[in-house]
């Protein structure tokens, strides 16, 4: 049974169109996804991801703790920073995509994808110490982000003081019933912005006052072509158990040379092979339906591959995709034909990520 978030009976009064995701009753757009995604390039749209879960990790040892389970140095993290990581299994492959924040001396908030909530949690249940403290928050709490060139705008009505300039910042501040409120300046879209995650029996008041400042509700749909314009990949489509970050092109967010964590033998294992496959951003040429995902990559007349993610890009104009390829075809500039309902159209692979977001 599919569950709601605390802003369910919001997105329906606003005429939202909800469909299930992840098991989760969401909204997929309000006014359309070509209005929504253009509203967050140009001017600020708040989504829901009160569906995301929320994990606390305390103790002396959370730091080496940590960095045992994830790809990234949280040693590195001073308090009011974060850093996105990666959770992986023994074999090199992505249990999740997360966000790390440092909310303390010895504490920490990772937001983790809504379908991997239980997953997660399990995971580093099993992997717990003696003095770490880990609770799985994700029912406590509600959560928006808050995208687009004018959410600085939203920041300063919504808090009566600046957005903070600096990327990936935390910061805590009392919310309406005197719980913890975290502002972030963290986002899935490209656009500059913000997230707030907060105690989910403040979540209609909260919306109400983030709108009243300015944004304007956007759903799944636009957010999902505002990720894939910025080649953000989508957990269980584009990451999955079965890839490596290396081959999914976050090695960025990998550091080998730090202590052992799981997966990272697999990794320099891979590494000192080579890559056999990449996943890429691929263009279509010719004016087609919109892209999917598992429709057939044709190159040289054979199916090479199949699309892990796929949609007409409204800022492009022109269908994107993004494709695991065999590593002799996933150079910039290889010519490819992307099969829809029966009938290939002309592709390339092109530089990540499609779109370019104005300074």
């Amino acid at each position: 049974m599919s569950r709601r978030t605390p802003l369910y009976d919001k997105h329906v009064a606003a005429g939202g169109r909800v469909v299930d995701f992840a098991g989760w009753e969401m909204p997929v757009q309000y006014t359309g996804i070509l209005d929504e995604h253009r509203t967050v390039r140009e001017a600020c749209g708040v989504f829901d991801i009160s569906h995301m879960g929320e994990f606390f990790v305390r103790g002396a040892a959370a730091v080496s703790w940590l960095d045992g389970l994830l790809t990234n140095r949280v040693a590195k993290l001073a308090i009011g920073e974060a850093q996105y990581s990666l959770m992986l299994n023994e074999n090199g492959g992505l249990i999740d995509d997360l966000i790390v924040y440092r909310t303390g001396d010895e504490e920490f908030l990772l937001v983790v994808n809504a379908g991997k909530i239980d997953e997660d949690a399990a995971w580093l249940q099993k992997h717990l110490v003696d003095g770490i403290e880990f609770e799985n928050r994700s029912d406590d709490y509600a959560a928006l982000a808050v995208q687009g060139p004018k959410a600085s705008e939203v920041f300063e009505r919504f808090f009566a003081q600046p957005l903070p300039a600096e990327r990936n910042r935390v910061i805590e501040l009392p919310s309406q019933t005197g719980g913890r409120l975290f502002a972030v300046t963290t986002g899935y879209t490209g656009e500059p912005g913000f997230e707030i995650v907060f105690p989910a029996g403040e979540a209609e008041s909260i919306w109400d006052s983030v709108i009243e400042a300015g944004a304007k509700p956007a759903g799944l749909g636009a957010r999902d072509t505002l990720r894939l314009e910025m080649c953000y990949p989508l957990n269980g489509s584009d990451l999955s158990p079965e890839r490596t970050p290396l081959e999914a092109g976050l090695g960025f967010f990998v550091d080998l040379e730090k202590p052992a964590f799981i997966g990272r033998d697999a990794l320099l294992q891979q590494k000192a092979a080579g890559l056999s496959v990449r996943l890429v951003a691929i263009q279509v040429t010719d004016k087609c339906p919109p892209i999917r995902s598992h429709y057939p990559v044709v190159a040289n007349g054979e199916a090479v591959a199949e699309t892990t993610s796929g949609a007409l890009s409204p800022s492009l104009n022109c269908g994107i995709a993004m494709a695991y390829l065999p590593i002799e075809l996933a150079k910039v500039g290889q010519a490819l034909e992307i099969e829809v309902r029966g009938r290939r159209y002309a592709a390339s692979v092109v530089k990540k990520p499609f779109y370019q977001s104005k300074p």
